[in-house]
């Protein structure tokens, strides 16, 4: 039977989320409740499906993005979710051509590139994402850290429990402004504060209230939030043994960050502190007078980028050196390929199509993964995924686009 994909429609929808929960192992039941929750923040306009017979047996769906790239600028992007394929209908190139209609229809409404975090790793890079920004996660032996339980606050500003309304309105003022600093952030809207806050509540997952603090500069400015809950546990000669989980922690400063972390290593009762997921180069291990204390317990690509318009996208970032590479990308789907000139230098470049001999030739998987600045043009050319054509371009490559500071997306979605 021929397997229709298409945009849904209104009435398919509760179908639609009842294969997403197939998808992803989840009880294959939708709720009213969950569709009144989840359906006014589906865009039907990019929400496909696949249907046999009537029954949806794949899915994938795509909101509009903004991220931040190298140099603080903000870009639209087509970031896709809900990709599944039901187990009895894989291997049939559902999954192709609903990747294949979303990613024609972002680049023709002029989004310079897509994102995903990809579930499983071998799947997306046949449509030409790269892993382009990658997470860690830290477990804290609190005793073994060497920092003093009588610590009672910061040298300088100071820390502030908080609630939820008091996080709505300080919250997306701070989001705002490390995300101008921190390549691979991506925007949180008004409901992704309510959800994390308590006012909004999903269905399916049973609300805790977590604690809020917040670090404040000496001259009274919110440089730092940490949202965490604790557990309750004690060893059988009553002492305490309990963890603390970070849910969210952002912070503008190294003062901010140093502040909250010696916050929660000297809670009383907390010998565990499990850091949830951060940055790959994040500062806690060495803010720590023993970083052994802090055990990476993961390790692993997080955001997956495609650019779909190269010469935007390399001309909205800014570069680690000045220096001019012409690239070859090759892109099996024609949304990006062709021959580019790139005039770079720290504070911006400039991109155009060229007939130039080129530099260096690569997929635009591989310039993807390079984008925001984590990935190594010489280790990409010695896994022989970049093709040096002149001498010292891959090293040029390298010193281009590599950057300092490791980008990183804080947010699943």
């Amino acid at each position: 039977m021929t397997v229709d994909v298409r945009l849904i429609t209104e009435s398919e929808y509760p179908d639609w989320l009842r294969a997403v929960h197939t998808g992803f192992l989840q009880q294959p039941v939708t709720s009213d409740e969950e569709i009144r929750s989840r359906r006014p923040y589906t865009d039907l306009a990019r929400t496909r499906g696949a249907f046999e017979n009537g029954r949806c047996v794949a899915t994938f769906r795509s909101f509009a993005q903004e991220i931040t790239v190298v140099g603080g600028a903000s870009l639209p992007a087509d970031a896709i979710s809900n990709v599944t394929v039901t187990p009895t209908h894989r291997r049939r190139g559902l999954l192709s051509r609903m990747m294949a209609a979303d990613l024609a229809a972002a680049k023709e409404r002029g989004e310079a590139l897509a994102t995903l975090i990809a579930a499983e790793y071998p799947i997306y890079g046949r449509y030409g994402f790269g892993p382009a920004a990658g997470v860690a996660e830290w477990t804290v032996d609190v005793p073994r850290t060497g920092l003093d339980r009588r610590w009672s606050g910061p040298e300088s500003g100071r820390i502030d429990l908080v609630d939820g309304a008091d996080v709505r309105k300080l919250g997306p003022e701070l989001h705002t402004r490390f995300r101008a600093v921190q390549p691979g952030a991506i925007g949180r809207d008004e409901r992704w504060w309510a959800t994390r806050t308590g006012a909004e509540q999903l269905p399916g997952h049973p609300w805790t209230e977590p604690f809020y603090a917040v670090y404040r500069s000496p001259a009274g400015e919110i440089d730092g939030l940490l949202v965490y809950t604790a557990d309750d546990k004690w060893g059988d000669a009553k002492q305490p043994l309990n963890t603390a989980t970070v849910l969210n922690m952002i912070a503008v400063s190294p003062a901010a960050q140093r502040a909250l972390w010696h916050y929660l290593c000297s809670v009383d009762w907390i010998t565990t502190v499990k850091t949830g997921h951060r940055g790959p180069d994040d500062l806690l291990p060495l803010l720590l007078p023993d970083p052994r204390a802090a055990r990476i317990t993961l390790q692993a690509d997080f955001l997956w980028v495609r650019l779909l318009d190269v010469v935007r996208a390399l001309e909205a970032r800014t570069y680690e050196a000045a220096g001019t590479l012409v690239l070859d990308v090759r892109d099996a789907d024609g949304l990006s390929a062709g021959r580019y000139r790139l005039d770079a230098t720290p504070v911006g470049a400039t991109c155009v199509p060229t007939t130039e001999s080129p530099d260096v030739t690569l997929d635009v998987r591989e310039l993807s993964a390079l984008y925001l600045g984590d990935a190594s043009a010489v280790r990409l050319a010695a896994l022989d995924r970049i093709t040096e054509e002149t001498t010292g371009a891959v090293a040029r490559t390298e010193a281009l686009f590599r950057t300092a500071v490791r980008p990183w997306c804080p947010d699943v979605f």
